[in-house]
């Protein structure tokens, strides 16, 4: 249970839900219509730190020994994997560094901060974010807890599907989730193994489903597009993701920022939820009909932590 070089599993999954339910309950599962489709969305957004990321760094943390803990974590993220683990070391008492990109937004900074962390920042692009926390790691002897190639944060992510199972009464037929390195994807398809897994990543960002193409970790290029979803930017996918989801996930569908603007937009008249770009992008997927619905598909809406300009400057078209 605590080589961090094993992997993760379905039983893994049950315990990291078990361990969530114990502090927190369950997120919301919304009925919603999509055109003459009634499927479900999974409203992630409304966890105590806006994100599901809450999941991984609770399982994380909290299994860590007690030496473990007094080293404290480092962390790399733009803002909600930040914010997972440094609510979860908050309540734990351990010390947590936080690597994030100097773009990220303001309120993922702010919060990040207000919960304790360290923030130490770095150019995106221009440096490579893993050598800086590997840098920092080695200074400081701290347990690295890294945002989706960790198989703690894996199960800790696939939580939320034992608990669309549970709400649901029976396993979803498809769930579509919002996906950068793969970790809710992998996790989503231990829970869930009867669902048909898709993954949602912004147009030229697709480097779950290019490795799921290719069956090899894919690397974005230097000239990757900018995109308004900064949750879903890692530049690569890692073997422990691949692993899970070959012949367990579909390689994925990919959206652009206009649709993801209107998600965010549909999310907020028909549901009344704020939700940030990327944790718009499995409903982006859903609302222009790239992803099959049936009653029984879940969409997951991932975080909610957006800056409020921003927000309003979506919503106001």
């Amino acid at each position: 249970m605590l080589n961090a070089n094993r992997l993760p599993t379905a039983d893994g999954v049950t315990r990291a839900a078990e361990k969530i339910a114990a502090i927190l309950p369950p997120t919301p599962l919304l009925p919603v219509e999509i055109g003459d489709a009634r499927c479900w969305v999974k409203a992630e957004n409304l966890q105590p730190i806006g994100a599901f990321k809450i999941r991984g760094g609770w399982h994380r943390l909290s299994d860590l020994t007690a030496e473990e803990k007094a080293r404290g974590v480092i962390a790399v993220s733009s803002g909600n994997h930040a914010q997972g683990v440094a609510w979860a070391a908050r309540r734990l008492g351990i010390a947590a560094t936080i690597v994030m990109p100097r773009d990220a937004p303001q309120v993922k900074l702010n919060a990040t901060r207000a919960l304790g962390a360290e923030i130490v920042l770095y150019d995106r692009p221009g440096e490579d974010r893993d050598e800086v926390a590997a840098k920092l790691q080695a200074k400081s002897g701290a347990v690295l807890v890294h945002a989706f190639a960790d198989p703690w944060v894996i199960e800790g992510q696939g939580s939320a599907g034992v608990e669309i199972a549970q709400q649901l009464g029976r396993q979803p037929s498809a769930i579509i989730a919002c996906c950068g390195g793969g970790g809710l994807a992998a996790g989503l398809s231990l829970a869930c193994p009867d669902a048909r897994i898709t993954p949602v990543e912004p147009a030229g960002w697709d480097m779950v489903g290019q490795a799921l193409r290719a069956g090899e970790v894919v690397r974005a290029g230097e000239d990757a597009p900018k995109t308004i979803c900064d949750a879903l930017q890692p530049v690569a996918t890692a073997p422990i993701n691949l692993g899970v989801l070959t012949g367990r996930s579909e390689p994925g569908v990919t959206v652009t920022d206009d649709e993801v603007r209107e998600a965010q937009r549909f999310a907020f008249s028909k549901l009344q939820l704020v939700v940030e770009p990327g944790g718009a992008a499995a409903l982006a997927a859903a609302l222009s009909g790239k992803v099959p619905l049936d009653a029984d598909t879940v969409i997951m809406l991932t975080g909610g932590n957006t800056d409020a300009a921003s927000f309003a400057r979506t919503i106001d078209k």
